[in-house]
């Protein structure tokens, strides 16, 4: 049954353009300017999610970002809230935590389970028998956590950008418009910001029907609008308040971080709901909620209502129902509606039931509401001996509100009870911080007009260095609009507290009497307050609650710690443009015409593979077999490259890297690692002898700027009669490797190829095909090859010539995965993947690297000659038995010896050249002195077994090549 009404005065919606979308299966149609929730409720769709922990049926309550059990699932998105994010074209939405569909969700039933899962059961459960928590930890992962991400989404950059002002007001209401105007006439520089798509605050929904409201609504929005001196951002989230007024406003396309010289805070109140049994049914809802729903999308919310009220807004909520075409069947005022002014007088003029002294003591419904029960109220408990009944679809609250202070507490602000209100009112601000409007206790139209001329008149005069007479109560109201305890116990329960966390009036009184009586600690044991909406429509209840047990007061009691951000705050706004750099290598152009597919490594793109992407395993696996069986190329331009020139070069070298560098022959190289103070891992690559007084270094694709940094700073530091040049940007390089590698280029090159005259790890100048390169003899990839360095104009016409030339011979270019594999089988580590920022070469299983009698200096030494003895984990090899098809481990899978982690597996590969999944793990001891079969948990938590075995895997004579690993002095 659709619920739309008839065109309402000030409406957000665009009647001309429809938007179709789906939802749980079904087609539907809303408009432009719809929100999610908005259109589904036009529909008739009223459950809309189920509840955190029992999976109970949830519908709308607020319609201003809180209503987080209404959350929505899309192929890129999770958690989307429905409430307040748009309809567009073609959304193809379903409703997150529920297992199975939303109308038959098989976990709805852990609510009969209920009374084995009391308030902090997760601290006191599960963990014995101690086997067994492998079991419940299975489960509790597969229940927690709300939406599913899709690792596949499409990527969204935001931008972020700069704003200063003088003055920034937040929320665009009645005081914030009025305090942005008179700020903007005294001559100031001003923001006006709110995280509504429109301005005009409560004055659009709660007082769209007065018309008194009208005139100041028009003249306030077109003055602001029109001021030269006032810039509006609407649709911009004011997400936190930081040091020296700092604060971020989060927009449909971006960050602007707002630098202003004073704040002003209108952010007005949350709407709080009353706690009874069954408060959480979908159709029990905020009256400002119902007043959204009108006002802006033309929704009915109901059929039939009952209003729960102790102030006098919940009889403007029953007339705004009455004119929408609901009927009222009662309105229940646990006061007296003496004193509720015009509205009440209104109501009772139209004969509207009014129960005072009463309070709904249960809703009843099986999956939407169908009637409430109704009884008298002392102000702390019904009398259910006189219990009514009242057949609604549609429960209204408006019982009492909380400030949207989370700003003004992020700036040091102090807040105190007032009783006279009902209401946490600002008692103390700092410099430059002003507030006004409801958020201060203004209630009346005049009030908050009145409340925000005054908070810009100090602004300005703050601003202006003049003297400041801080006049926060002036304004304020003389009549409470919240009840001071709009609880009401119930024998059964379910009356919730929290709806975010499914935390019940009892869980909290029994959080309180285990001992948990400091509001940050039941805060954490309880979870009331941790959920998506932190706390906004739970906190206060919670705090009375406590305080109510305890028997302190509200201020005693105090609240929770407000931290940015006020609104979840998606990762891609946080993240802003990307600003990292992409470097291309000569080549880049012929590996996309030839297929490749390419990847990030550090700040360069390079080919991961050949291939088409639904091909990736199998040309990686023709990649490698080509390098071990005939002949492969691979563009490693992007490797560093760096000259040492100069008198004072060994000492540089020798200083710099673990093994000793000024004794290395003349047109040789040697392999070098390089750590930090604390002897940790942080680059390895070669360095060679060109000259007595000239190096060559090569160090890491991600780490080359770093180790030129690092070099240039050592040169400095040790006073050094040293040159160096970064020459990664001006020369290409390139890896021929392969059992033909030699017969090719020999024709090729003036250099002499014999092993005689060029060794394994030597390095040669000469020419190839007419230009100067400089050849060295590398193993990463366990193969005869040349490591081919040259200037960059001339890159493409070498590979083009070693391509075509190398046809007989069964060349192939490959990509950085299939070199990967061909170092995995070798043994050699990838620093930064087999090691993390605390990896020793120790525990790299490379103390051959580490001459530490044989060496007198060099950085790290001293915390090496430590951590030798204190080796407590190692780098193992391992591998899968031939033919093993289940389920395959991946990296940073986590080892477990007797259920605790005892290591991760840092590569995995499956070796063409041995037939089987061979890799490493750093593996913590004693496990990994051990003999035994070490055993990885994978996805699915089965723990599948690993066989240590050495290193390398393939050709560990060293017949393919020859190579001497021993300690280098």
């Amino acid at each position: 049954m659709t619920s739309r009404l008839d065109q309402q005065p000030l409406e957000w919606i665009d009647r001309s353009a429809l938007c179709d979308f789906e939802f749980e299966g079904r087609r539907y149609t809303g408009y432009r300017g719809d929100s999610i929730t908005s259109a589904l409720l036009a529909a008739g769709q009223t459950l809309l999610g189920r509840s955190f922990k029992y999976h109970r049926p949830r519908g709308a309550v607020t319609l201003a970002n809180h209503d987080v059990n209404a959350l929505f699932q899309s192929s890129e998105e999770p958690n989307i809230r429905g409430d307040v994010t748009p309809l567009t074209e073609g959304m193809v939405l379903s409703a997150c935590n529920v297992n199975g569909s939303l109308e038959n969700d098989r976990d709805r039933i852990i609510e009969k389970l209920s009374g084995f899962l009391p308030v902090g059961f997760y601290y006191k459960a599960f963990h014995k028998p101690k086997k067994l928590f492998p079991m419940w930890e299975r489960l509790i992962r597969e229940k927690a956590g709300l939406g599913r991400i899709d690792t596949g989404w499409s990527v969204r950059r935001q931008p972020k950008s700069y704003g200063f002002c003088d003055l920034l007001v937040i929320g665009a209401g009645a005081s914030g418009m009025q305090a942005a105007l008179s700020a903007a006439e005294q001559g100031l520089d001003v923001v006006l910001v709110d995280e509504n798509p429109q301005i005009g605050g409560s004055l659009d929904y709660q007082l769209v029907n007065e018309v008194e409201a009208e005139p100041v609504r028009s003249s306030l929005k077109q003055k602001v609008q029109s001021h030269a001196n006032i810039r509006v951002l609407p649709a911009h989230l004011a997400c936190g308040w930081y040091t020296d007024h700092y604060v971020p406003l989060v927009g449909p396309n971006g960050i602007v971080k707002m630098r202003a010289r004073a704040v002003i805070s209108a952010t007005g109140v949350m709407e709080q709901p009353a706690v009874f049994r069954n408060n959480d049914l979908p159709g029990v809802m905020m009256a400002s909620g119902a007043q959204r729903l009108i006002a802006r999308y033309a929704v009915k919310p109901g059929q039939r209502a009952a209003v729960l009220t102790a102030n006098s807004e919940g009889y403007r909520a029953a007339l705004d129902l009455i004119k929408a075409g609901v009927q009222v069947s009662a309105v229940i005022d646990m006061g007296s509606a003496s004193g509720r002014g015009a509205w009440a007088d209104e109501l009772a003029a139209l004969k509207v039931p009014v129960l005072e002294r009463h309070a709904v003591h249960e809703a009843q419904g099986k999956g939407q509401l169908k009637r409430v029960v109704v009884a008298p109220f002392d102000g702390e408990q019904c009398d259910a001996t006189q219990a009514r009944e009242f057949d609604v679809d549609l429960l209204l609250m408006s019982v009492g509100w909380a400030p949207a202070s989370q700003l003004l507490y992020q700036a040091g602000g102090r807040l105190a009870y007032d009783f006279t209100l009902e209401q946490l009112l600002p008692q103390e601000l700092p410099n430059g911080i002003f507030a006004c409007g409801r958020l201060n206790g203004a209630f009346t139209l005049q009030q908050r007009l009145a409340d925000g001329e005054r908070a810009a008149t100090e602004a300005a005069a703050w601003l202006k260095g003049q003297p400041v007479t801080a006049a926060l109560s002036a304004f304020r109201d003389s009549v409470a609009h919240s009840h001071p305890w709009p609880i009401v116990k119930h024998p059964k329960g379910k009356n919730f507290v929290d709806f975010d966390e499914d935390l019940q009036l009892k869980d909290l009184i029994n959080a309180a009497k285990e001992g948990f009586d400091n509001i940050e600690l039941m805060k954490r044991f309880s979870t009331v307050g941790m959920g998506p909406s932190q706390g906004k429509h739970a906190n206060m209840n919670g705090i009375r609650v406590l305080a109510a047990v305890t028997g302190r007061s509200i201020d005693q009691t105090g609240s929770t710690t407000a931290r940015p951000m006020f609104h979840p705050v998606p990762v891609q706004a946080l993240a802003g443009r990307r600003f990292r750099p992409e470097r291309l290598t000569a080549l880049h152009q012929w590996h996309l015409d030839n297929g490749a597919q390419m990847m990030e490594a550090g700040v360069w793109m390079r080919p991961e593979f050949y291939g088409r992407p639904e091909e990736r395993a199998q040309a990686i696996l023709r990649e490698v077999q080509a390098v071990r069986t005939a002949l492969g190329l691979i563009d490693v331009s992007t490797l560093g490259k760096i000259e040492v020139m100069g008198p004072d070069a060994g000492k540089l070298l020798d200083g710099t890297y673990t093994m000793r560098m000024s004794n290395i022959k003349l047109g040789m190289t040697r392999y070098a690692l390089m750590v930090d103070d604390s002897g940790v891992i942080v680059d390895d690559g070669i360095v060679g002898r060109i000259a007595e007084d000239r190096f060559y270094v090569t160090a890491t694709t991600s780490h080359a700027d770093a180790t030129f940094r690092t070099l240039s700073r050592h040169v400095i530091e040790w006073g050094l009669d040293v040159r160096l040049v970064n020459r990664t940007g001006t020369l290409a390089a390139m890896n021929l490797a392969g059992p033909h590698a030699r017969t090719l280029i020999k024709p090729l090159t003036d250099i002499d190829l014999s092993e005689e005259h060029f060794p394994y790890l030597g390095c040669r100048e000469g020419t190839l095909c007419g230009v100067p390169v400089r050849l060295i003899r590398v193993g990463f990839v366990g193969e005869l090859g040349y490591e081919i360095h040259l200037p960059v104009d001339a890159a493409e016409r070498i590979w083009n010539t070693l391509m075509e030339k190398g046809t007989e011979y069964g060349i192939r270019p490959f990509g950085v995965e299939a070199q990967r594999v061909l170092r995995l089988e070798k043994g050699h580590i990838i620093v930064g993947q087999d090691t993390d920022g605390l990896t020793n070469p120790f525990e790299a299983n490379m103390p051959w690297a580490v001459p530490l009698k044989t060496k007198p200096w060099f950085t790290g030494k001293p915390s090496l000659a430590l951590l030798k003895e204190r080796c407590n984990r190692h780098l193992c090899g391992f591998m899968l038995p031939k033919g093993y098809s289940g389920e395959r481990p991946k990296e940073c899978h986590l080892l477990i010896e007797n259920g605790d982690i005892a290591g991760r597996i840092t590569s995995i590969a499956y070796s063409p050249s041995l037939g089987r999944y061979i890799g490493l793990a750093m593996v913590d001891m004693p496990l990994a002195a051990t003999e035994g079969d070490f055993k990885v948990r994978v996805d699915s938590g089965e723990l599948v077994s690993l066989e240590p075995c050495a290193t390398p895997f393939y050709d560990a004579e060293g017949a393919r090549q020859t190579v001497d690993l021993t300690e280098v002095a």
